[in-house]
Parts: C-alpha cells; sequence; structure tokens
C-alpha cells in the first residue's frame, strides 16, 4: 500500500510508449501499476517516436496493426502459482528485470486492448487506456489469508456496533494490501506512509466517541486517505477520482483472487491442505477446552464472555453479508496495492488565457467591495459595535444570526472565483505572474477578513442562543476554509506542485480533530456555561446528545443534571450491555458515571423544567 518508486527512467517509460508523468517527476505509483514503462516487451515492436502518451494504443493514435503484428506471440506472464519473484512468470528479482516484466505486462494489455478495439469495431476511449494499469502480480497467499481475516473479524465484530472493532477488523486489510504492494515491487514513500497513518488514526474516532455524526465524517475521511495511498495520487483528477479505483477493484479483486484460488487448488494441494488441517484442529480443541475450563471455574467463564463475540442464530444472515463485504473489501484493497488505475495521467488543459485588463479589472473590483466590507467590520470590531446596532434597529443575537451564512457563502464564492481566476489568468511572461500573484494574493487576505468576521458573529450567536451541532460544524467548516485560504496564498509563493495533497491533508487533519475534540461534549459545556452565567439552558436539546456530553452535564446541579441525562440514560438502557469491541470510550465513562451517580429526578419534574419541550428552546 504505497506510492512506490520502480526505477525506471521517464525518457525510458515515454520511449516504451508508456504515459508520462504529468507533474514531470519519477512515476509516483510504482512498477506495478506503469502501464508501458520500461522496456519493449520481447518479441513486441518498439513504439513510434511521434506517438503520444500512451503510444502504441489504439486510442492514442496507433491503429491495431501498428499495435502489434499478428505474429507476436504472447509475452510470458506470471504463471498461475506463483508469487511474485518467484518462478519464471513473475518479476525477477532485479530491478531492471522487474521493469521489463511489468512492461510486458503493459504491453499485453495493450494488445487485449486493440483486440477487443477490432472486435467491437471501435477504439477505447483515450483517458481509459491511459489510466489502465498492467496486469496485478498473481495474488499471494498471504494476501489471500488475510483478506480471510479481514472478512472473519467483519462478521464476528462489527454487528454490534463499531467502537475498536473497526480498527481491528482494518487491520488485517492493511495487511493484505501491504502483501500485495511487496508482490508487485512497490515500496513506501513518505506521503503513503503519512496517509497510512492518518487513515488508522481517523479509524480510531470511533472507538473514543460516541456520537455517530463526527464518527461518520471520519470514516468517509479514512476511505479518502486509503484511497490517496493504494493510488499514490498526487494532481487534482488522482486526488478526486482515486476513490472511484475502489469501485473498479471490486470486480476485478474478486476476479483476481478467484484466479489465484483455482491455481492453487489442484498442484498446491500440499501447501495449503496441511495448513487447513491445523486450522480445523486448532479450532475444534480451542472450542473443547474452552468449554471445560468455562464450566469448571465461573471467573474464567465471565473473562471469556466478555473477551469472546457472542453471536445469536437469527443474527447468521446480518454476520454472513459482514463477511462477504469485509473480505470484498480487503481483496480490493489487495488488488489496488498490486495495480493501481493511474489517475494521474489524466491531464486537465487550462483555459484560454486573457489580456490582463480583461482579467484584471472585475477582480479589481471585487478587491475593493471586500475592502469596503472589511472596513466597515473592523469599525464594528473597535468600537462601532453599539452605534450600529442601534441604526440598524437590530439586537445582538439577530444582528449575528443575520450575518453568519451570508458570509460563510461569501467564502465559498471566493474560492470558486479563486479557481476561474486562476483557469483564465494572463500566462504571457513575468509581469502578468506579477499580477496575478497581487490581485489573487489581496482577494485571499481580505477574504480572510471575512472570515473572522463570521467567526465572530457566530460566537456573538452562540453567546445569546447556545451552542448546538449545526453551529459547531459550520464554524469548523468556515475555519478549515480559512485554512484553505492560507494554502492558497502559500502556493501563489511557493509553487502549487504540493498543493492538490495539502488541501486534502488538512481537510482529513480537521476531521480527525474535529473528533477527537468530541463535538457532543463541546456543546454541553458551552451550555452548562451559559446557564452558569444566565440560567438559561434547553434541557430539551440536550436529550439529543450522545453519551460523549455526559461528563460535562455531570456538573449541573439537581434537578437539572438529572433532567438533562434522562435521555442519554434511556437510550443506555435501552442499547442492553454492549461488547468491549463495540463500546466506545465515551460510552464507557458515560455508563461509569450514571452507575456512580443514578438519574434520580422524577418524569414530572422534568417536564416542569421544559425537558420534554417547551420555552427556553436553542433557536
Amino acid at each position: 500500500m504505497a506510492e512506490h518508486s520502480d526505477g525506471v527512467d521517464k525518457t525510458t517509460a515515454k520511449a516504451a510508449g508508456g504515459a508520462a508523468d504529468p507533474a514531470g517527476a519519477a512515476d509516483p505509483a510504482g512498477a506495478a501499476g506503469t502501464a508501458g514503462a520500461g522496456a519493449t516487451a520481447p518479441g513486441a515492436p518498439a513504439a513510434r517516436a511521434t506517438a503520444g502518451p500512451g503510444a502504441g494504443d489504439t486510442a492514442a493514435g496507433a491503429t491495431a496493426p501498428e499495435v502489434a503484428p499478428a505474429t507476436a506471440g504472447p509475452v510470458p506472464g506470471p504463471g498461475p502459482d506463483t508469487d511474485a519473484g518467484a518462478g519464471p512468470g513473475a518479476p525477477p528479482g532485479s530491478a531492471a528485470d522487474a521493469a521489463a516484466w511489468h512492461a510486458a505486462q503493459a504491453y499485453q494489455y495493450r494488445l487485449r486492448a486493440a483486440a477487443a478495439a477490432r472486435a467491437e469495431g471501435g477504439a477505447p476511449p483515450a483517458w481509459a487506456v491511459l489510466v489502465r494499469p498492467a496486469e496485478a502480480a498473481p495474488v499471494r497467499t498471504a494476501t489471500l489469508v488475510a483478506a480471510l481475516v479481514t472478512g472473519l473479524t467483519a462478521a464476528l465484530l462489527l454487528g454490534d456496533g463499531l467502537g475498536i472493532g473497526l480498527l481491528l477488523a482494518v487491520a488485517p486489510a492493511a495487511v493484505a494490501a501491504h502483501a500485495a504492494a511487496r508482490a508487485a515491487r512497490r515500496t513506501a514513500r513518505p506521503w503513503t506512509v503519512a496517509w497510512a497513518v492518518s487513515c488508522l488514526a481517523l479509524l480510531t474516532v470511533p472507538a473514543l466517541r460516541d456520537a455517530a455524526w463526527p464518527a461518520v465524517l471520519a470514516v468517509l475521511a479514512a476511505i479518502l486517505l486509503a484511497a490517496l495511498a493504494l493510488h499514490g495520487s498526487r494532481t487534482w483528477p488522482g486526488i478526486v477520482l482515486s476513490p472511484v479505483g475502489f469501485l473498479e477493484a471490486v470486480v476485478s479483486g474478486t476476479g483476481w483472487a478467484w484466479a489465484g484460488l483455482r491455481s492453487r487448488s489442484g498442484a498446491s494441494r500440499e501447501r495449503w491442505l496441511p495448513v487447513a488441517k491445523a486450522v480445523v484442529v486448532a479450532a475444534v480443541l480451542l472450542l473443547l477446552f474452552g468449554t471445560l475450563f468455562a464450566s469448571a471455574d465461573a471467573a474464567f467463564a465471565d473473562l471469556l464472555g466478555h473477551l469472546t463475540p457472542d453471536v445469536a442464530a437469527g443474527e447468521g444472515p446480518l454476520r454472513a453479508l459482514l463477511f462477504l463485504a469485509g473480505a470484498v473489501l480487503a481483496l480490493a484493497a489487495a488488488r489496488v496495492a498490486a495495480a493501481p488505475l493511474r489517475w494521474d495521467r489524466i491531464t486537465v488543459a487550462p483555459g484560454a488565457a486573457r489580456s490582463r485588463v480583461e482579467w484584471a479589472l472585475p477582480l479589481v473590483v471585487l478587491d475593493l467591495l471586500f475592502a469596503g466590507f472589511n472596513a466597515v467590520q473592523l469599525a464594528v470590531l473597535f468600537g462601532g459595535y453599539d452605534r450600529i446596532l442601534r441604526s440598524t434597529g437590530l439586537g445582538h443575537a439577530e444582528y449575528a444570526r443575520q450575518g453568519f451564512w451570508q458570509l460563510l457563502g461569501a467564502t465559498l464564492l471566493t474560492l470558486a472565483v479563486i479557481a476561474l481566476a486562476l483557469r483564465w489568468a494572463p500566462r504571457g511572461g513575468p509581469g502578468d505572474r506579477r499580477l496575478v500573484r497581487a490581485v489573487l494574493g489581496s482577494l485571499c487576505a481580505l477574504t480572510l477578513i471575512v472570515v473572522a468576521a463570521a467567526l465572530r458573529r457566530m460566537d456573538l450567536y452562540v453567546d445569546a442562543y447556545g451552542l448546538t451541532r449545526l453551529r459547531v460544524s459550520v464554524a469548523a467548516m468556515e475555519l478549515w476554509l480559512g485554512l484553505v485560504i492560507v494554502l492558497i496564498m502559500a502556493a501563489g509563493v511557493f509553487g502549487a506542485r504540493w498543493l492538490p495533497r495539502a488541501l486534502a491533508g488538512s481537510a482529513a487533519a480537521a476531521v480527525l480533530a474535529f473528533g477527537l475534540l468530541s463535538p457532543d461534549g463541546l456543546i454541553a459545556e458551552r451550555n452548562v456555561s451559559r446557564y452558569q452565567q444566565d440560567g438559561k439552558i434547553d434541557l430539551a436539546y440536550l436529550q439529543s446528545l450522545s453519551a460523549d456530553a455526559v461528563p460535562a452535564l455531570d456538573g449541573l446541579p439537581e434537578p437539572r443534571r438529572s433532567c438533562a441525562l434522562r435521555g442519554i440514560n434511556d437510550e443506555l438502557s435501552r442499547g442492553g450491555s454492549i461488547p468491549w469491541y463495540a463500546m466506545s470510550l465515551g460510552e464507557y465513562r458515560a455508563r461509569q458515571i450514571l452507575r456512580e451517580r443514578p438519574v434520580t429526578a422524577p418524569y414530572e419534574v422534568c417536564a416542569g423544567l421544559g425537558t420534554f419541550g417547551g420555552s427556553g428552546r436553542i433557536r
């Protein structure tokens, strides 16, 4: 699971018909994903020097007869039962031989693509030939075993919830991808390690927080980072399209694993049959002696009951579905690690450059508008707030509420304007570059003041009405948008080659920080603090929070403490006993607090305080 270095020179890759790296550096996706990199396959005609990326492909400007003559025999590929690096059909040990083997695989793919195009009466789309990798090396036994373990772990641990069980189920899938990457001669690079470590860090959020909404965001961000680690993407098309590679790998990965299983069912039975027998015997012994020891000692039986999953007979279909999903997704990740789609080869042509006046005049006018608005905001912040409120007739909360959403929309719209302006920016020489930096740099700096004004308005709004999930979410988004603007300004000074990966990394870091800060706990703390200041609290809204809010709500005086915790306590009671692998740290702490200090206020008292609706609701 890596960005990787295959040691193939870019010039050689072009001569062999491979697509040039759009970033202008060594191929970051590795030997297994390099279509046409290295030397021309034995027995294959050399690619034409005038051909563009993917020379030798029918979609890249060569006719089918020019791709390969009918007399060209197939290049020896991986054998049906050989691991990478062993046997005549696997990549040889040296880097040069490995590059030649992968080039041969790419050439064989182009032969098949050309034959399919001739059979269908048309050529495949140019982008499809461009991004398609070489065939993956034969699936290793370690990959198959790790995928099987992933399926079993998912079936046993994820049926009761996420928690630490999600991380335990993903770990063998990462092993499967790592084994496939090593078989394909892919080596990890720093960005790959960063993506992989960040992915695992994001998967700790469901184990730490009980709230579902930050956990879902963390899982989605983890999928994005896993796609980046497996594909080795670094350009905008690669960042955006890498997750799509999983969809293709679900089908191709299953076929890849099936071919590996079939190759092992005959001649290599002596290799896997003893292992299968040993596993069955070990399972029988564990079950037999575990049952005897559990019946002999109650303490051991209790420990065993907490450690082992409790699978009911009626959960069979769900567990089977989880097993299938876990195994298939592990195989898909391994297939991508072995031979990723090369999304970085897709290039987006810049727009037609505009003249300086045509391009700069609208943006200068926009800069002036931003400057005027920010001057008013600064005047309000430094002493003119009460005068503005008297002139508008608005209260503090109404003024804050009126402006935040508009300023958030202005920030998003500004990012779109910057993207379009860069597409059509004049590119005639150093003077044009200085003009672009000055105009867009000023717009970014003024936008940062808008971001600060929006956050200040949200702070005033929260002081008046309290903090909610929506408010903390959009405030966090506004902070991240401010970071995006800072990164864009840095790209204007130091170059934008690193910007796609930096933005993806900043988004993942923001999601991780959001989950680790416990938004439900933060909401509860802010509302408890507001109650201590002005005596206002919305007990009805607090019923919707998760168990993460219990430590903060526990600080309220009775009977409001019990009324605030009543809904969470009822939800935990309905959930019953939760196994360790499905319980988050937030839920564990909440259960401990409620066990030591139970809810005592009766229903009638809580109803009188507005716990189940009424006045004092957060707007």
